[in-house]
């Protein structure tokens, strides 16, 4: 199990005082979260944690950014990001409680709030982690794949960022936002897809010169902007996660945007074990390797297939 520190003793802790408190008769919405305090920061949006008076526990608070707030694109895709995440129950994504509107008219939403690192912290320090661990993960995020596919949901932001491994050696799938839901016609709707903007700010550097961010997991249709994009994408992004923990490096581990993308569409990548002195179990490295085909039709079909094939004896290949 992965060490975690424990969360301070008023996040955690039920006490009668708590439990047994009268609700008021009327009840002001304007008033029910208090103790605000940012947590982090996204593109576009903001996650706080704040107390539900109501309920008496500690929740997780998000809202667009102030400058996206009235953007109706992003209302859009927040509202979408939000429901999506309550409607897909699952004990690998994480819990929506609430959908509103705050005192000024922004939306906003709460979760559960969980105490954890991000698989990309986790992945900063590598070197303190068993490969069985890391791999579990995967698992456990490919059945929330599992599930949110056969609820007609491609999820298409795969990345270690959301990724939230808990205490209990839990794996959350995070962020929803950029996820596809179709029409019962079968057609899905197109609002510019990724667009060119979206992928600039995505692609960052770390201190040591390691690639990472969105774009670094894109599937190739997704960077082209398919409008028939399905649910491999998510089967390409996470094979892309997969070959990271295996080798220390995304498959298209370039240092600009236009060579990222280039690398996608026309390179294949090498072998994990070409890329590291590590020993990578063979059936790990060739489910990874068939989940990065570049055409849907060829690549590893289903998440399904990915979870079956992890779940297998490999440290005997």
């Amino acid at each position: 199990m992965l060490d975690f520190p424990q969360p301070p003793k008023e996040y955690g802790y039920v006490f009668l005082a708590d439990t047994d408190k009268a609700l008021p008769k009327k009840l002001d919405p304007n008033l029910r979260y208090v103790m605000f305090s940012t947590i982090a920061r996204g593109g576009k949006s903001l996650i706080k944690s704040c107390k539900d008076l109501h309920l008496s526990r500690m929740v997780c608070y998000k809202t667009l950014r102030p400058e996206f707030a009235d953007d109706v694109v992003e209302q859009r895709r927040f509202l979408r990001e939000a429901r999506v995440s309550a409607m897909l129950q699952h004990p690998n994504t994480v819990p929506t409680y609430e959908l509103g509107r705050d005192t000024a008219g922004h939306y906003y939403f709460t979760m559960k709030l969980v105490h954890g690192y991000t698989l990309r912290e986790i992945l900063n320090y590598r070197e303190r982690y068993d490969l069985t661990q890391l791999v579990e993960v995967i698992v456990q995020v490919g059945h929330a794949l599992e599930y949110a596919h056969r609820h007609g949901v491609a999820h298409r932001d795969i990345k270690p960022e959301n990724i939230l491994v808990g205490p209990y050696g839990e794996a959350l799938l995070l962020d929803w936002g950029l996820a596809k839901v179709w029409r019962p016609d079968g057609t899905g709707h197109v609002e510019g897809e990724v667009l060119t903007r979206d992928l600039e700010p995505s692609l960052t550097l770390t201190s040591g010169g390691a690639l990472q961010g969105t774009i670094s997991y894109m599937s190739p249709e997704q960077i082209l902007r398919d409008p028939q994009i399905d649910s491999r994408t998510d089967v390409y992004s996470l094979g892309a996660v997969l070959y990271e923990i295996l080798c220390g490096k995304t498959p298209s581990a370039m240092e600009q945007v236009d060579a990222v993308v280039d690398a996608t569409l026309n390179k294949i990548p090498l072998k994990p074990s070409a890329v590291t002195t590590q020993v990578i179990p063979k059936l790990l490295e060739d489910a990874c390797m068939a989940c990065l085909v570049k055409s849907p039709e060829a690549r590893l079909q289903t998440i399904t297939d990915l979870v079956r094939l992890l779940q297998e004896d490999w440290l005997r290949t």
